[in-house]
């Protein structure tokens, strides 16, 4: 028996003709929701009973119903997707025939007054009509009607102005787009009374006369919406078989927009409203936009980076957030690479996003994964910044002051105590390995104020200052625990170097059992603290830093299961630095440097800046600076976003007057004058010269001690007792004239920086105190350290922490400590007017040891009291 098409008016049959013309017929769904919407939209009355038609066991409905969106081919063969619902059916008045049946009201319209339903004899015919419609029963917000309603008031409503989707007008876009971004019940509401497409053709690409062109969010220049080249480029990568390709982290975040208006000459339009890619909402009433969403995509098995797109938004909500993710997950999807994971900031807009997802953040029930496709079996994980949820525990701590923990309590105030130490003097404990008593020679501590807070150094700092007695840091063992406990789940979520071992090092078989254990011990720890008075803090309303731990704990535990474990499927590793905002962070802080100013850019700015580093993306794996980002590393910029959580911050904030304690005055800062040293003598002697150089090496040290925020690149400035106190956090720095004695490494640069300057000629000549003089005098300095020993040997392993590039913070110190002693010599030599001497006195290329006032071995002892 052939069938025929349930549809009204409709004349296809299932026979071998309708086969030839490339008509096929689908049943409709078992699923019971998905049936109750084809049914709604064939909207049929049974002419007997005149209530909804019930489609038989064998009711069909042929494909010319449906939109080319809702197929998807495999070959030759092509299917309906997942959740395709018929929308193409004749309008109802305009039906042939005495026997036109009267169309199907839906539940909603069912529901509606009188004045308010859409019905064959009375369509609307505005658009505010439908607006405030969909405001009254979906509860679109009020801020979304009227913005929609100052653009599109003129926007016709009649049924055959709805025309295909590839022949809609750009207000129609516009109109479509934003209101699925904003809303997506009120869309697939609207979808009912318009042929308005499936979601799913938002971001695919749409084909005229065989021609593709871009989709409706997508833009080929640097407009606002998906980067379309970006794309493009992806998709030849995959189709090229690169595997590094296949998978890839998604991230977001948005930058501040200054509000302003600005007339754009080449499109003689305004800019600075609200884009989210289908052009500029530009009514009087429409708001300026205030944000930028920038979009990026990682990669997992090689660090490659691509921004995505932007959208110029006025009030971000977690509920726009996540539609934006979910389209750029589709069309990921559709050039062949699979989202693993997305990332947001820790922040109440993350959590709603989060939520909106499907993702559940309850200790007791995590929910690490959704599902996209929805009701696909492709799971996609969910992270939070660690950075972010770093910042919300410092501040939980500082709130509460005071945390219990079973028998244990983390005190706030043994962090502030350390990062307000001083030059205190204490006396060397004994030791109980050695047997040694303890010294009756005091000394000075110093701390390092470029610690984070949440380190080992800081953890082994407190357990030294409590065995040497100090009062302030007495019963600590908690706040020790605490700080080497979330010291130890920052290794392990900022895992960059593939190269490194341990916590620190990629998530792979070697150390995931241990991994394991220790986000098993985080979790029993952190739901067992309480506040002072007695309150579970991890229900709390300071919760929201605790639980992102254990959600990206959960989810790199199913990333681990799920992808490194199954082989062929993901690399043997995980970078965990993958999964941060950091890159995407970089991405910005070289769109903040090409927009040229210093607070927040304009629309305008932004693009232009976009436009630029848009064009310098490259997409290579191993350029974590592709993007034009300039000498900025990724641990750069893990330590810029982390500068609030350094105990400088904690100092400044509790003693705000804090400052340099070196005067900049000092008198031998020229690099040629001693305390008590006559000029002459300066000059002529050789060993004051020595200490002189000495000493200025030490200022260098100094000065640039205050700007470093790396903590291995700062205690290696410094020449320090490293047999007293194995950690980088408290430091015994020898003095000398009150100044620090300098490391080896950093008087050695400084040595050989007043050689060439004593060769290439006469500091005072004003014209050779250019720039380019100066860049001459470095470049000299750095061809007379080439051959030379290592330099720094405490970094050697520090340099494992960044990428694998000449770049490093070993080669960016050499230059920070060359450049800073030259400035020093020639501002204060220019000033004092001085004259080498050219006799026998002129120092020569050294060689071997430097020249410290006495051998480096004794200064262990004898020098750490100097100038106390």
């Amino acid at each position: 028996m052939t069938r025929s098409c349930s549809a009204l008016g409709c004349t296809a049959r299932d026979n071998g003709r309708s086969r030839e013309r490339g008509i096929s017929f689908h049943q409709f769904p078992v699923d019971a929701v998905q049936r109750r919407e084809w049914i709604r939209a064939v909207n049929r009355v049974d002419p007997r009973s005149r209530q909804a038609w019930r489609p038989g066991p064998g009711a069909i409905l042929c494909s010319r119903h449906f939109a080319e969106a809702d197929f998807e081919r495999y070959g030759l063969r092509r299917k309906l997707r997942r959740g395709a619902v018929p929308s193409r059916f004749p309008h109802p008045v305009r039906a042939a025939g005495p026997d036109a049946r009267p169309p199907l009201q839906t539940p909603h319209q069912q529901q509606l007054p009188a004045a308010g339903r859409c019905s064959p004899a009375r369509w609307p015919r505005t658009v505010v009509n439908v607006l405030w419609e969909l405001a009254e029963k979906l509860h679109l917000s009020e801020e979304t009607v009227n913005l929609l309603q100052a653009q599109f008031s003129d926007l016709p409503c009649e049924l055959h102005n709805w025309k295909e989707m590839a022949e809609y007008s750009p207000e129609m876009r516009q109109f479509a787009c934003i209101l699925h971004l904003y809303h997506i019940k009120a869309y697939d509401y609207l979808r009912k009374i318009f042929p308005l497409p499936h979601p799913y053709s938002l971001t695919k690409q749409v084909y005229i006369n065989s021609e593709c062109i871009s989709s409706w969010l997508s833009n080929s220049e640097a407009a606002a919406g998906f980067s379309n080249n970006i794309f493009l480029r992806l998709q030849e990568k995959v189709e090229r078989g690169e595997q590094a390709y296949c998978y890839c982290a998604l991230m977001v975040q948005d930058m501040s927009l200054q509000k302003k208006h600005e007339w754009d000459p080449q499109t003689q339009r305004l800019t600075g409203f609200v884009d989210l890619g289908t052009g500029v909402l530009d009514a009087d009433e429409a708001p300026l936009a205030s944000e930028a969403i920038v979009l990026m995509a990682v990669g997992i098995a090689s660090p490659w980076t691509a921004p995505l797109g932007y959208f110029f938004v006025n009030s971000t909500t977690g509920q726009l957030l996540a539609q934006l993710l979910r389209q750029t997950i589709n069309k990921l999807n559709n050039i062949g690479i699979r989202v693993l994971s997305v990332t947001s900031g820790t922040t109440a807009r993350g959590a709603e996003t989060a939520r909106a997802l499907g993702i559940r953040i309850d200790p007791e029930r995590i929910q690490c994964t959704f599902q996209h496709p929805p009701g696909s079996a492709h799971s996609i994980t969910y992270f939070f910044d660690i950075c972010h949820a770093l910042q919300l525990i410092r501040n939980a701590l500082q709130c509460f002051q005071k945390i219990e923990c079973l028998s244990d309590t983390v005190r706030w105030q043994h962090v502030v105590e350390l990062a307000a130490l001083r030059e205190q003097r204490v006396l060397e404990p004994c030791s109980p390995k050695s047997g040694r008593p303890g010294s009756e020679e005091s000394y000075h501590l110093k701390v390092n104020l470029a610690t984070l807070l949440f380190s080992e150094g800081v953890a082994d700092a407190l357990e030294h200052l409590q065995k040497l007695g100090l009062a302030s840091f007495q019963n600590c063992s908690g706040t020790v625990k605490f700080v080497r406990l979330m010291s130890h789940l920052c290794d392990i979520f900022h895992g960059r170097g593939p190269y490194r071992r341990g916590l620190n090092g990629p998530l792979a078989a070697g150390n995931y059992t241990k991994i394991s254990h220790l986000f098993n011990e985080a979790k029993n720890f952190f739901v067992t603290l309480t506040d002072s008075m007695g309150r579970c803090i991890i229900k709390s309303k300071r919760r929201l830093g605790f639980l992102s731990f254990l959600l990206n704990a959960e989810s790199f535990k199913w990333l681990y299961t799920n992808y490194v474990c199954a082989e062929g499927i993901l690399s043997q590793h995980l970078l965990t630095y993958t999964f941060s905002l950091d890159p995407l962070e970089l991405f910005l802080r070289a769109l903040q440097q090409a927009c040229g100013s210093s607070g927040s850019p304009t629309c305008t700015m932004f693009q232009a800046a976009y436009h630029k580093l848009l064009a310098s993306c490259s997409l290579v794996p191993g350029l974590p600076c592709s993007g034009g980002s300039g000498n900025t590393s990724s641990l750069d910029m893990s330590l810029s976003r982390r500068r609030d959580l350094t105990l400088g911050s904690i100092r400044a904030q509790y003693n705000p007057a804090c400052g340099k304690t070196l005067a900049t005055e000092y008198p031998y800062c020229a690099g040629l004058l001693l305390r008590g040293s006559a000029l002459s003598n300066a000059l002529t002697d050789l060993s004051l010269h020595a200490q002189s150089v000495t000493c200025t090496a030490g200022f260098v040290a100094e000065q640039l001690a205050s700007d470093l925020q790396c903590e291995a690149c700062l205690a290696s400035l410094f020449e320090s007792d490293e047999s007293r106190l194995k950690c980088r956090s408290v430091l015994y720095i020898k003095k000398l004239g009150g100044v620090s004695l300098p490391s080896a490494s950093v008087y050695r640069i400084t040595t050989i920086s007043e050689q060439v300057l004593n060769q290439y000629g006469k500091v005072g000549d004003g014209k050779k105190t250019t720039k380019l003089w100066h860049l001459s005098l470095e470049l000299r300095v750095f061809q007379e350290l080439l051959g030379e020993s290592l330099l720094f040997p405490t970094l050697t392993n520090h340099l494992f922490d960044e990428e694998l590039c000449i770049n490093n913070h070993y080669t960016v110190l050499v230059k920070e400590i060359t450049q800073c002693y030259l400035n020093i010599r020639t501002k204060h030599a220019k000033h004092l007017n001085l004259k080498y001497h050219c006799g026998r006195h002129r120092l020569k290329r050294l060689k071997g040891k430097h020249l410290f006032p006495s051998p480096p071995s004794s200064c262990q002892s004898s020098q750490t009291h100097m100038g106390s």
